[in-house]
Parts: C-alpha cells; sequence; structure tokens
C-alpha cells in the first residue's frame, strides 16, 4: 500500500462569483522510500494540494489517503494527532514557537498530549525561560521522557537532527534570534522528529544559500534512504537532482515534468 494515495483529488473555489478549480482531478501516489518533487509557477495550486494532504483543508470531491487513513473522514483530534505522528509537515511560513528554545521546538511534537498541551518544565529551566507569550496552552519548556541510564532520548535525537542541519549550536536560542535560513532547518528537524512516514516540505530550501541547501537535500535524500516517502515542493532547480521523480502543476493539473 502507498504511504500517500490522492484519487481524483479536487478542491474548488470561488472567485468573483464563480468558481475555480485550485486542485483539478489530481491523481498521486508515493511509496515508502519515495522522494517526489513538485514544481510549478506560483499560483497553481500546489500549496492548496499539500493543505489537502495534511487534513487542513477538505476536497471538493476525490480521496487522500495517507498512511491507510481517508484523511478528509477524520476528526480534527484524529487528523491532529495524524499530522503529529504519522506527517512531518515543513511550511513555508515561520511556525515555531516564540517561548521555547530551538531545541524545545524540535522536541514539542515528540511530547504532545492529545489533548494539545506540553509536560512540565525541565528542572532549573523554568527559571531562565522568557515570559509567557499570549497562547496560554503552550508550555514554555518541555520535559522530554528518560532512559534508565538517566539520558534523555529526545534530547540526543534533537541534537543529532540539528547537527545533521549545521545549527545545532542554536538549541538554547529562541526564534527571535534566528535567521530565516535558519528558523527553516530548525522547522525541518522538528518535521523530522517523530520519524514521520510521509514527510512534506514546501520550499525547503527557500531561505538558503548553496552550501546550506546542499545540506538540507542531502538529509531529506538520505531521509526517504530511510524509508520515509517523501513530498517537496520547490522552485529550486538545484534541489531536483536529489529527487526520485518530479512533477509540475499547471493550473491546478498535474503531470510528469
Amino acid at each position: 500500500m502507498p504511504v500517500l494515495d490522492i484519487r481524483s483529488l479536487t478542491r474548488e473555489f470561488t472567485r468573483r462569483g464563480k468558481p475555480f478549480a485550485a486542485v483539478d482531478h489530481v491523481d498521486l501516489s508515493i511509496d515508502a522510500g519515495e522522494f517526489v518533487a513538485i514544481v510549478g509557477r506560483s499560483g497553481n495550486g500546489k500549496t492548496t494540494l499539500l493543505n489537502l494532504i495534511t487534513g487542513l483543508l477538505r476536497p471538493t470531491s476525490g480521496t487522500v489517503t495517507v498512511d491507510g487513513l481517508d484523511v478528509a473522514s477524520l476528526d480534527d483530534r484524529t487528523a491532529s494527532a495524524m499530522r503529529n505522528r504519522t506527517i512531518g509537515f515543513v511550511t513555508q511560513s515561520a511556525t515555531l514557537l516564540g517561548n521555547l528554545t530551538v531545541l524545545d521546538n524540535v522536541i514539542l511534537p515528540a511530547v504532545m498530549t492529545n489533548d494539545g498541551h506540553g509536560t512540565a518544565a525541565r528542572n532549573g529551566d523554568a527559571a531562565t525561560a522568557p515570559a509567557k507569550t499570549a497562547d496560554p496552552d503552550m508550555p514554555d519548556v518541555i520535559a522530554p521522557g528518560h532512559d534508565d541510564d538517566g539520558d534523555d532520548p529526545l534530547a540526543h535525537r534533537a541534537h543529532a537532527l540539528l547537527a545533521s542541519l549545521q545549527v545545532d549550536d542554536l538549541a538554547g536560542c529562541y526564534p527571535k534570534e534566528l535567521s530565516g535560513g535558519e528558523m527553516r532547518r530548525v522547522s525541518i528537524a522538528r518535521a523530522l522528529i517523530n520519524r514521520p512516514k510521509l514527510l512534506i516540505a514546501d520550499e525547503p530550501t527557500g531561505d538558503l544559500d548553496a552550501d546550506s541547501t546542499a545540506v538540507v537535500m542531502r538529509l531529506l535524500r538520505r531521509t526517504a534512504d530511510d524509508g520515509t516517502a517523501v513530498l517537496m515542493v520547490t522552485h529550486d532547480p538545484d534541489a531536483l537532482a536529489y529527487v526520485d521523480r518530479t512533477l509540475r502543476m499547471d493550473r491546478g493539473q498535474l503531470a510528469a515534468a
């Protein structure tokens, strides 16, 4: 069974009183370990397609199946759990929480409970954490679990991901201290912390120079080689050297590039 299976997917919007299909009868299947890129001009439905895959939008018609689940049939809680456990999603916009350090932003998806709250603060961290932001439902610090020997496995994995993206020296920083490219790489580490079956990356190299682009793309290639299905939207021609196949989206329709 493919990790991602899309059949005749359509999403219509209304503009000036007339309906139009931002995504128009799209079919797409991605297997475990496959790396697929979608290219195309802005405004042709790529981001809408990603939002349909993740359940952030509901289709007008057609189906999206992720790891055997019909995404449109899921209630909000189940869809949120799927996005956290099964899908890693790197969005174009910055989505790091300003009241958490880089390390805790990366760890957060692994320690979220079903009601959307994090666990208690690490010992000694509360005194140095900044004042709580406007969101009262988010923790200021995160407390991952521990092995019997006292090691912190989530922190160890988070540091390894950050190191692979050459931003581990920023683990104790807050998002306001980062550049756009640094925030992008931290977001990629966060998307990978739960070892997702499907990684979705919307312009993952958009803020990066050539060297950082190569670092990110090598990691995404290794992620696919380790068995994750990877779907990337990109305008970066250098990124295409790392993928297994490239598709083009034009006026809501998907075809081989």
